[in-house]
């Protein structure tokens, strides 16, 4: 456990070596973009709207919602990890301080979440996805209301959401193709 909380603190601490004013008010834009999963669920009812791209959209807001599920209503009440800025009362944050507990992000989870699927299915834009997801994680770290392992732990149950929607949408894509070809041969 000392190791965890060394790496925690040594990475904040190297991270805050790097606060400058446009890279406060990038982490400020980033974060808020992640707050509520807010630009993802942007994404997904944009989506929504693409004829080809509808099943997307609807995974994409399954994945939002069991991430929240896990990370924030199971895990975070599981752990109830205080944040970094309550073990180091003299931070100044440059956000509102949140009120739930620290571990997972739940930043992090969906965006890993949304990310997961977005990567998978729409190839073309994996690179972009992945970049945002991870700079919103970097956001909760550089603006202090995250240690690294919480960005770390948000990420696997964003990736695992992410991995549950994809099997049970294959899983059902499969048993509609069944179905599709038993239709067919009783035609025969």
């Amino acid at each position: 456990m000392n190791f965890i909380q060394s790496f925690d603190w040594g990475f904040l601490n190297f991270i805050n070596n790097f606060h400058n004013p446009f890279m406060d008010q990038l982490m400020i834009i980033l974060t808020f973009l992640g707050n509520l999963g807010l630009i993802w669920i942007l994404i997904a009812v944009g989506l929504l709207f693409l004829p080809q791209y509808r099943k997307v959209g609807f995974m994409v807001i399954c994945a939002l919602i069991l991430s929240s599920i896990l990370g924030d209503e199971l895990l975070k009440n599981l752990i109830q990890r205080p944040r970094p800025f309550v073990a180091d009362p003299a931070a100044q944050l440059l956000i509102t301080k949140p009120l739930s507990y620290s571990f997972p992000s739940g930043h992090t989870a969906s965006a890993f979440a949304a990310a997961g699927i977005l990567a998978k299915m729409v190839k073309k834009y994996r690179g972009y996805v992945i970049a945002l997801a991870s700079l919103i994680a970097f956001s909760r770290m550089y603006l202090f209301v995250h240690y690294p392992t919480d960005i770390i732990g948000g990420i696997i149950v964003g990736l695992f959401s992410s991995k549950i929607v994809l099997y049970f949408f294959e899983l059902e894509s499969q048993r509609s193709s069944h179905k599709d070809e038993s239709k067919g041969n009783m035609g025969v």
